[in-house]
């Protein structure tokens, strides 16, 4: 099976594909599909990366990722022994080209503008959890029926958007492996000293081939990611049960000396870590 895109195996007539996942990790290769994911994560948590974006999950999250978006789900297998996921896959033309454009379904229109861009729900989470467990042992016109509720809640309920930018190109298969493998170097290597030759030479490209290649792709710079990957790992540490002073968490994600640490994770959260931390510590 190719990584990129990546085909959700299903039987030839199924129009709906329902999935179990549980093991120590998903699937944690950069990888894109026709089909709209919309998942419940049971047990587990991570680093996900949408589009250009990178987000944390846990669980009881529920995550719609859109058509051809690119993404991955990093499973920190050091703060669970296990993870599970359920997720229905499906098209906005498995159930006929015009079953979304009908006057009966356009109220389900939201659900997919706010899928272009993935998105997590915030409200009527727990609603949307009753429906993904009920799946289990549910009849296919049964997880079908379970599918329209859950359009119906993602149409209208508060979420978080997951990505900012859409490439406006599927990756290629050779384009999405030079992606995959890029993202891999960073997030194994996020809290070491990355330099623009140690990276472009894992893009078998030249430094400046491959800083336009990857801006064109992402519309940020490679450092602005990785800046981002960073003060996204730091604010896991930061609410996490071990209390680490400000310094460490800085060392621990990457970041040379705790001013550049503070002024960066302010410019992305909007927040200094000591003020993020009292505020989040009780809710993250």
């Amino acid at each position: 099976m190719k990584v990129l895109p990546f085909k959700i195996p299903k039987p030839e007539h199924d129009a709906l594909v329902y999935q179990e996942d549980k093991g120590i990790l998903f699937y944690d290769k950069l990888h894109q599909h026709e089909e709209i994911q919309i998942s419940y994560i049971i047990k587990g948590e991570g680093k996900l990366i949408v589009g250009d974006t990178v987000n944390y999950y846990k669980p009881n999250d529920i995550l719609v990722i859109g058509s051809y978006l690119p993404h991955i789900l990093k499973s920190d297998v050091s703060a669970t022994e296990e993870s599970e996921m359920l997720t229905l896959f499906f098209t906005k033309k498995s159930f006929g080209t015009n079953f979304f454009n009908m006057e009966e379904t356009k109220a389900l229109q939201p659900f997919f503008t706010r899928a272009t861009h993935g998105f997590k729900a915030i409200s009527d989470s727990e609603d949307m959890a009753r429906l993904f467990l009920s799946l289990r042992s549910a009849e296919k016109l049964d997880r079908f029926l379970i599918l329209l509720k859950l359009l119906k809640l993602g149409s209208s309920c508060e979420y978080q958007s997951l990505s900012s930018f859409i490439y406006d190109k599927h990756y290629s298969d050779s384009e999405g492996h030079r992606m995959r493998d890029i993202f891999e170097f960073t997030m194994g290597n996020f809290n070491a000293n990355i330099t623009l030759e140690d990276v472009s030479d894992k893009a078998n490209m030249t430094k400046n081939a491959f800083c336009k290649y990857f801006k064109k792709r992402t519309n940020k710079t490679y450092f602005q990611f990785l800046t981002e990957l960073r003060v996204e790992h730091a604010t896991k540490l930061l609410v996490s049960e071990n209390q680490f002073t400000i310094a460490e968490i800085a060392y621990e994600s990457g970041f040379k000396n705790i001013s550049n640490f503070n002024r960066q994770f302010k410019v992305i959260k909007k927040d200094t870590p000591s003020d993020f931390r009292k505020e989040n510590i009780a809710t993250f």
